[in-house]
């Protein structure tokens, strides 16, 4: 009451006859409530020394410890049509177990002997590279036929120029003495001449001298037509030897091109055979595809594409598979702020959904229905919600509490992160002020804590 008036029930009405005035305001109720408070505020004083462990919790789900044991979707690697399915949802399936068979929907594939064919065409092709190689060396022997034959053209020839050069030099002796005998023809004219008119010779005798002169300038011009056609002839087997150079020069580069025209056609036909092999392998690898098996052990877990007869693209999702045989780990998620709080190898206690547990974060020895693990893998880049992923695997120290045997991947969980022990009264004054944990580092070689950092 505010006491504004001077009208005062307290000192009108009296409390004294009621009990509760008299429990109250005894002094034996004074005492044991005192004494209550006393020991109250004992115990709080006492409890705020008490160590507690600051943790960092998180929510995550059930996942396995490699990427190769997660569930996984099959597809098919070629677009394709469902005709038959081998399994139903929930069939245990071990590795190369037929699941499903498609067939082909592209048209250029819908031969059923196209590999058969191909195979036809490739040997064909291999056929025409003999062939091709056959005839390269058939053009190699006729070039050296060739190069044999323009060696013995060349030597006869060069034999008929040498014959020519003798003849000439036997045709310019012979021209030779016919100038000489023509000389001596006409000094014996000339004499016989100068001897008739002083009347020492006949008229028939200088006749006769006449006539030998113009024979001899007939054998000299005959000799000297010798002569020149001689010199002609080592002109023409000169000539000629060219010739046969040209000729055998032009046959045998042409039996050259054509040989090199061969064996391009014969790399042409080679690389054609070897294109058709990968088409072969190709086709025969494809036909494999058309029946897609288990990639390893486990279970069907969904048809993603169902019935018979419905198409699908390459790459497109077709049945869900999840190993057998795996290890399980946590996936969960840390605030920005904590991440630096957690290192390899540090503990976790964690809390599967569907197993009840009473959980004390700070007093994580005094809980029941966790479990422990240890972190394996921090990721270095944020995810889409904001946080951290941490990979949590089973702790191997605490043989005690093992992860339950009906867990399954996928299932929530609730992790904590037990970082380092402090009193009560330091992380109540902490949570109050909004301050993180103690950052600290832990000491190589094993799993105890350093002092924090400062």
């Amino acid at each position: 009451m505010l006491n504004i008036s001077h009208n005062q029930l307290n000192k009108k009405v009296t409390l004294k006859g009621y009990k509760s005035y008299n429990k109250a305001f005894t002094t034996r109720s004074n005492k044991i409530f005192s004494r209550f408070l006393g020991g109250f505020a004992l115990i709080g004083i006492i409890a705020l020394f008490l160590p507690w462990t600051q943790n960092v919790s998180g929510n995550g789900y059930v996942t396995t410890l490699t990427p190769d044991q997660r569930p996984q979707t099959i597809q098919s690697p070629i677009p394709g049509r469902l005709e038959q399915w081998f399994v139903k949802e929930g069939d245990f399936v071990t590795k190369g177990d037929t699941i499903l068979f498609i067939s082909e929907i592209k048209t250029e594939y819908q031969d059923p002997r196209l590999v058969e064919r191909t195979n036809e065409q490739r040997d064909a092709k291999s056929r025409s590279v003999v062939s091709y190689q056959e005839k390269i060396k058939a053009l190699e022997n006729q070039v050296g036929a060739l190069v044999n034959e323009r060696t013995l053209k060349l030597s006869q020839a060069e034999n008929k120029l040498k014959q020519s050069r003798f003849k000439v030099q036997s045709d310019s002796i012979d021209y030779t003495a016919a100038q000489t005998n023509l000389e001596i023809a006409q000094r014996q004219f000339e004499r016989t001449a100068t001897l008739q008119s002083e009347g020492l010779k006949a008229v028939t005798d200088v006749e006769a001298k006449r006539l030998k002169l113009q024979e001899t300038q007939a054998k000299l011009i005959g000799q000297e037509n010798k002569l020149l056609g001689s010199r002609n002839m080592v002109i023409n087997a000169q000539l000629e030897l060219n010739r046969i150079h040209a000729e055998y020069a032009d046959k045998i580069a042409k039996s050259r091109s054509d040989r090199f025209t061969a064996e391009s056609s014969q790399f042409e036909a080679e690389a054609q055979v070897s294109k058709l092999e990968n088409q072969s392998a190709n086709y025969s690898l494809r036909n494999a595809m058309y029946y897609i098996t288990a990639p390893q052990n486990g279970y069907i877990n969904k048809a993603i594409k169902g019935g018979i007869g419905e198409t699908f693209k390459a790459g497109e999702q077709l049945v869900g598979i999840m190993p057998s045989n795996y290890d399980l780990a946590v996936e969960t998620f840390v605030a920005p702020i904590d991440l630096p709080l957690m290192h390899l190898g540090e503990n976790v206690r964690i809390q599967f959904d569907g197993w009840p547990a009473i959980f004390f974060s700070g007093w994580p020895n005094a809980s029941f229905g966790t479990y422990g693990g240890k972190v394996v893998a921090i990721e270095t880049f944020i995810s889409a919600n904001g946080k951290f992923r941490i990979l949590i695997a089973p702790d191997p120290d605490d043989k005690a509490e093992m992860w339950p045997e009906n867990v399954r991947v996928g299932s929530g969980a609730y992790t904590i992160a037990l970082l380092e022990d402090v009193p009560i009264w330091y992380e109540v004054w902490r949570q109050l002020n909004g301050f993180p944990p103690n950052y600290y580092t832990p000491i190589d070689g094993n799993n105890a804590k350093t002092e924090k950092k400062k």
